[in-house]
């Protein structure tokens, strides 16, 4: 019997990301799925990855730990600073956690040599997102150079492979694509400001986009939200 192969997925416990669990389990791969507490405030979200991890069947679950909350600079991160509410900004917004997906992205490359894997998923997307400098096609493609030139198992041949299948999707597409995988977002957690029940805010830029992406969609929102539906 021919063995699954491996693949290291980023977990956030988002919409975004359990699609892209999905969609890996779905090309066939064994999924070991990481989440990584990074010092964000809306911890929610990582009680979200856990559900989502057992549910969409993953191999295994790990959480990572590292405190970038250390440095603030994000809204994110930093209770300082506000998370805004009042519609798009200007340029790249305050909830912009500086080098997030770089350092996210290297632990998973580390976890993936150990594994044996060869393959990393993460759910980025450049379309319907909030102008992260790290969610661009040309960051994981570079990325993705790097890991080839840093890791032994790139050095001794076994390319290491960026997968980021939701890249050049709207919102829409992704709940569609997720929608027909059986993804169950109504266990996902999104929003900057969820409280501890998981519960959506509904004025954050997140939810915004989630829930424009589920009307676009045509499929019923099953978020909850902490007073009423955005």
């Amino acid at each position: 019997m021919t063995q699954a192969k491996r693949a290291v997925v980023l977990l956030s416990g988002g919409l975004d990301s359990a699609t892209c669990l999905a969609i890996a389990r779905d090309q066939g791969f064994d999924a070991y799925a990481l989440s990584v507490a990074y010092g964000q405030r809306h911890t929610a979200e990582l009680t979200a990855s856990l559900r989502v991890a057992q549910t969409l069947g993953a191999k295994e679950h790990r959480l990572a730990r590292i405190d970038l909350g250390q440095f603030g600079g994000s809204a994110l991160t930093d209770p300082s600073i506000d998370v805004p509410e009042d519609g798009e900004s200007a340029g790249i917004p305050v909830t912009y956690v500086p080098a997030r997906n770089t350092v996210m992205l290297s632990i998973a490359m580390a976890w993936a040599e150990v594994l044996g894997a060869s393959d990393i998923f993460i759910g980025v997307n450049a379309v319907d997102y909030s102008g992260y400098p790290d969610c661009r096609p040309a960051f994981i493609q570079a990325f993705e150079t790097m890991a080839n030139l840093a890791t032994r198992a790139g050095v001794e041949g076994a390319r290491l492979r960026i997968h980021a299948p939701l890249i050049y999707l709207s919102k829409a597409d992704i709940i569609r694509r997720g929608t027909a995988l059986g993804v169950d977002y109504g266990i996902t957690v999104t929003c900057y400001q969820a409280d501890d029940a998981g519960r959506a805010c509904g004025r954050c830029e997140a939810c915004r986009l989630r829930a424009a992406g589920f009307a676009n969609a045509g499929v019923a929102d099953p978020t909850p939200y902490q007073l009423r539906n955005p």
